[in-house]
Order: structure tokens, then C-alpha cells, then sequence
């Protein structure tokens, strides 16, 4: 009977076999969108979370990696690293960015990704860190391995974004907050963190090595 319907993308989709040097992301939205898609909880399916404010386009394909979950073990281990201070995990799948050279033209897509980076950050005092990735074979952005290969322009530029998208310019309160940046054994690890945090939420029998 389940082959019948339609995965959900957050629980019924494996993040692949090679986790963490290679994962599966669900693409929400792509930089062509001027609304902000967002996964449905419930029910699987891309809602309308708002139009994106004023001139802030996502630079990058965005989206999320299937069976995890920022909770505890997420914040715990951004804390460590960072030396701050976190509220618990923001409570959704790990969000991922991810580099390719051709243009998508929408989202509601799987994809594989080579995660080399991420953008640690918080909102509104809640870890909501941003792994950075390339598409799996991009003839451009697939030679990148970690970090140190990514031109500041780039990392800028997804600052940028995360730091506005959800702030008007009246606003005087900035609820996003960057803390770091950090390379490809880190993505590694807050991947890992996030998929035990998704089994310890959903009871979800072990679905790669976790450690």
C-alpha cells in the first residue's frame, strides 16, 4: 500500500545511504521564487509561508535534509562549538543551501548534495543553523570539498539573506542572529546531531549510523 501514495518529505524519505559526505534534500524554493514555500507539517505538502519581503531573494536552492530535526543534541553541540549560550533547537527539519550552476526553475524536488560548510545562526534565541552544500555533479560548484572554497561574495550574500528575510526596515529588533561560519567537519557533525535529534523526537527506528 505505500507505494499507493506520495512520501512525505520531512518522514517518509531517506536522507541516503552515504549520510553525511552525500544527503537527499527536498528543495522548497529556488532563487527564481518571489514567495517563500514552506513544507507543510502535516500533511507534506509546500504552503505558502509569505511573499518574500522587499528585495531579499534566496541566492541559493533552499531547503531541508528528510529525517531530521534541530532539538536539543543540535543546540547543545552549536553551544559547544561557538562558546554562546542557545535556546533549544528551532524545532524544524536541518535547512540546507545548496550551490548549482544551472537554473531550477522550481522546488518540490529531491536532489543530492556534497555538504562542505554552514552558516551557524539563531532565531529569536533558537539554534537554526544553515548547511551549506553543492549539487552532486555540478560542472561548476562540484569541485568544492570545504569552506575555505567558497568566495566570501557567496557567504556574504546568504548572510545577507538569513539576516533580513524576515525583518521589515521599520523593524528595530533583529530577531536573526549569525554567530559563525564553519566547514565541512561541522556540517558533518550538526547532520549527524540532527538525525539523532529526529529518532529521539519520532521514535524512528535507526535509519543510518548515527553516532
Amino acid at each position: 500500500m505505500e507505494n499507493r501514495f506520495k512520501a512525505h518529505p520531512w518522514h517518509g524519505i531517506n536522507p541516503g545511504p552515504k549520510v553525511p559526505e552525500e544527503v537527499t534534500v527536498f528543495i522548497e524554493i529556488v532563487p527564481t521564487d518571489t514567495v517563500k514555500y514552506e513544507i507543510d507539517k502535516t500533511s507534506g505538502y509546500l504552503t505558502i509561508d509569505r511573499p518574500q519581503k522587499f528585495s531579499n531573494v534566496v541566492p541559493t536552492l533552499y531547503g531541508f535534509i528528510p529525517r531530521t530535526y534541530c532539538g536539543e543534541l543540535t543546540a547543545n553541540y552549536d553551544a559547544e562549538k561557538s562558546g554562546r549560550r542557545m535556546g533549544n533547537g528551532d524545532g524544524d527539519p536541518l535547512d540546507i543551501c545548496v550551490l548549482c550552476e544551472r537554473t531550477i526553475t522550481h522546488g518540490d524536488i529531491l536532489l543530492q548534495a556534497i555538504p562542505i560548510g554552514g552558516i551557524r545562526m539563531t532565531d529569536k534565541g533558537e539554534a537554526d543553523d544553515k548547511i551549506i552544500a553543492v549539487l552532486k555533479g555540478d560542472e561548476v560548484y562540484g569541485s568544492w570539498t570545504d569552506l575555505v572554497n567558497i568566495p566570501d561574495a557567496i557567504i556574504n550574500r546568504l548572510k545577507h539573506y538569513f539576516l533580513t528575510y524576515k525583518n521589515l526596515p521599520v523593524d528595530k529588533v533583529r530577531i536573526i542572529e549569525i554567530v559563525n561560519v564553519f566547514g565541512k567537519e561541522e556540517a558533518h557533525e550538526i547532520i549527524m546531531k540532527s538525525m539523532t535529534d529526529y529518532q529521539l523526537k519520532f521514535d524512528s527506528p535507526v535509519i543510518n549510523k548515527v553516532v
